[in-house]
């Protein structure tokens, strides 16, 4: 082996066991250096509860379902978003997990389709009194499919929901692609923590 060869090899060695610590350092500083925004943080506080939507889509027309939002004990929202039949049975559910970035100072979320694994990675952020979304995920044959979603006429116990999409890496856009209308059915609520500490 050649000296060069020997020196890469150490190099990259050293890589390896410095950047746990590199990582360890940088989650450190962001924990004790970057705090979530007052401000931000309670985006997505009216979305909390139990809600009954209709919708109209321009793939699969109109539909109906409920759709509930609970916060997880260490400030992420869960979601479960199901569509129903007239007798009530599933025809399709899927479940989000949203979550602040601190750092980006935006929200993030990302859905999970049983039996499709994670998809649809998702940015939020507020807009005036509306909050806005894009969101990627693979379609059919790999195509990609980007979302941008709104959520407006924000009220206490409704919210609509609208969005368009483009199938070209957004070159082009359909126009309210699909629509929702929710009505609350269920209050606000929270998840406690599913393991508890130790006590000192």
């Amino acid at each position: 082996m050649s000296i060069f060869r020997c020196l890469a090899a150490t190099v990259l060695g050293l890589t390896w066991l410095t950047a746990p610590l590199f990582a360890q350092a940088d989650s450190k500083r962001i924990s004790e250096q970057v705090k979530p925004s007052a401000t931000h943080k309670t985006d997505f506080d009216f979305l909390l509860g139990d809600w009954e939507f209709t919708s109209d889509s321009q793939q699969y027309g109109k539909f109906g379902g409920r759709w509930s939002f609970v916060r997880l004990e260490t400030g992420q929202i869960l979601d479960e978003y199901r569509v129903l039949g007239n007798n009530g049975q599933t025809f399709y559910v899927t479940a989000a997990i949203r979550a602040y970035n601190a750092a980006a100072d935006r929200w993030e979320s990302i859905s999970m389709d049983p039996g499709a694994g994670l998809q649809g990675f998702a940015t939020e952020e507020r807009v005036n009194s509306e909050m806005h979304s894009e969101q990627k995920a693979s379609g059919a044959a790999g195509k990609q499919i980007t979302l941008r979603v709104r959520y407006y006429n924000i009220q206490p116990d409704h919210f609509s929901w609208s969005a368009d999409r483009s199938t070209d890496g957004g070159q082009t856009w359909t126009k309210d692609f699909q629509r929702i209308e929710a009505n609350r059915i269920g209050p606000a609520r929270n998840l406690g923590p599913l393991t508890a500490g130790q006590k000192p």
